[in-house]
């Protein structure tokens, strides 16, 4: 899990990719809890929160970009 300050040092590429591959984490954390294989509920909900939490930083940083785009 990577803090809010690391992920804003990274490239909007590699957030995007972090998101996709979190993604597809909590699809199969989904299918093990389907199947009742899964150890800890809570990694589900924090698999969610970090997903959140990247993509508000992407999106922060577009943001950020119009904004110095219009200037």
């Amino acid at each position: 899990m990577a803090t809010v300050n690391e992920l804003r040092e990274l490239d909007p590429k590699e957030l995007k990719a972090r998101a996709a591959e979190l993604e597809q984490t909590l699809f199969e954390l989904r299918n093990k809890h389907s199947t009742g294989v899964l150890d800890s509920s809570a990694d589900l909900s924090k698999t969610k929160r970090e997903i959140a939490r990247i993509l508000t930083v992407a999106r922060a940083k577009e943001i950020a970009a119009a904004g110095r785009a219009k200037e």
